[in-house]
């Protein structure tokens, strides 16, 4: 049998069938390998494992009796209904394996900092995680997306947790929903019916109170942003960032935080929020820095970054933006929406300049319009709040 150790955990994979043919064999390969190494604490992983019988049973007793926090862990359904019909699972912490899937050849529909989302078939649709141990990040979210729908948005619920390779991935329900994005490609004639549907949703969104502390707070992450960028900006521009964003007040409403019309999905006449993994809380002024990036601020220098992002020419990326604004603020003049556009701005460069910086280095070109922009904007704010 195959056997790794490390970090003090001797990990044991056994395969195939293990019945009265060879349980003996399993038993003695079992010692064998414990004694080669004496220290540590054993896992079965038995992912690999296709039967096991009550002989193989009672080899696994004998090991759990020498080692009493012996874990199994990657168990089939099959398997793990042994272990439960034989009360094994309430002796040893079994944990279950994950079903495993593909999604070679599949459409990608949106793509975040976190992950990538594909459409499996008409009626769901996987996220596959970035980071390969990302079950606390998983778990999260689906926390996140049970708040905001008790709250009213109406968003997907995971019901499944999956291997895609080596790297987890969440499976949604999405009923033969299409992306906003996909809908303004192809029915431009209407794109100004699906952006104030976008537009709605975003206003729902902001209306919604979170219970004090359920949410993380994006002001204290965009303090965080400006705190790093302390040594790369003039002494007076940071000291006067840092105070704008610290003044902006404190706020218990919703923002989604990754607000872009692939993560808003169309279907029977409802609107469909995805990707919750970036809720959050604060002044919607956040929101709209995050919106700005996306549609129109790291395209700037190389248009292809925000129109491989969204999956959009940057016209039109740069219209969406604009009629987004008109809805949102309907009845405002236009001085206002370039006020709350330019302080937007502030934050937004905050955000990329850092993320520039500690990513693409080598982008000099970005870095330092960035930076340009950042001192310019921020010179002639007074306050940042809407």
């Amino acid at each position: 049998m195959k056997n790794t150790f490390e970090n003090d955990i001797l990990t044991i994979y056994p395969e195939g069938n293990i019945d009265t043919t060879n349980a003996e064999q399993f038993g003695a390969e079992l010692e064998e390998i414990r004694a080669a190494h004496p220290e540590g604490h054993v896992v079965l992983d038995v992912d690999g494992l296709k039967y096991i019988s009550s002989a193989g049973l009672r080899q696994i007793l004998r090991l759990k009796k020498r080692e009493s926090d012996l874990k199994i862990v990657n168990c089939s359904s099959e398997i793990y209904e042994i272990f439960e019909m034989t009360g094994f699972a309430e002796m040893i912490d079994i944990s279950k394996g994950y079903r495993k899937m593909s999604v070679d050849g599949c459409e990608v529909i949106g793509e975040g900092s976190n992950g990538v989302v594909y459409r499996l078939n008409p009626d769901t649709i996987i996220k596959v995680y970035r980071n390969s141990d990302a079950l606390d990040d998983i778990k999260r979210e689906r926390e996140l997306a049970k708040t905001a729908l008790v709250l009213g948005i109406n968003t997907a619920i995971p019901f499944d947790v999956v291997k895609v390779g080596d790297k987890f991935g969440s499976v949604f329900e999405l009923l033969s929903a299409k992306s906003l994005t996909k809908l303004i490609v192809a029915e431009p004639e209407n794109k100004d019916k699906y952006i104030k549907i976008f537009a709605d949703l975003l206003k729902e969104i902001h209306e919604t109170e979170v219970k004090e502390g359920l949410l993380p707070s994006n002001k204290q992450t965009a303090l965080g942003w400006a705190k790093w960028l302390e040594e790369h900006i003039p002494a007076e521009t940071y000291q006067k960032l840092y105070r704008l964003i610290d003044e902006i007040p404190e706020s218990n409403h919703m923002l989604h935080g990754d607000y872009h019309t692939n993560n808003v999905h169309y279907a029977n006449g409802e609107a469909i929020l995805i990707d919750m993994d970036t809720l959050s809380t604060g002044n919607p002024i956040f929101e709209f820095a995050s919106i700005y990036l996306a549609y129109r601020g790291y395209g700037e220098v190389d248009k292809s970054m925000v129109e491989d992002f969204l999956k959009l020419d940057f016209e039109t990326a740069g219209y969406i933006l604009k009629k987004l604004f008109d809805f949102y603020f309907e009845g405002k003049d236009e001085a206002y929406k370039e006020k709350v556009l330019d302080n937007a701005k502030v934050i937004a460069y905050t955000r990329a300049l850092r993320r520039t910086i500690k990513r693409l280095p080598e982008r000099t070109d970005m870095i330092e319009l960035y930076r340009k922009e950042l001192i310019e904007y921020t010179d002639k704010a007074e306050s940042l709040a809407i």
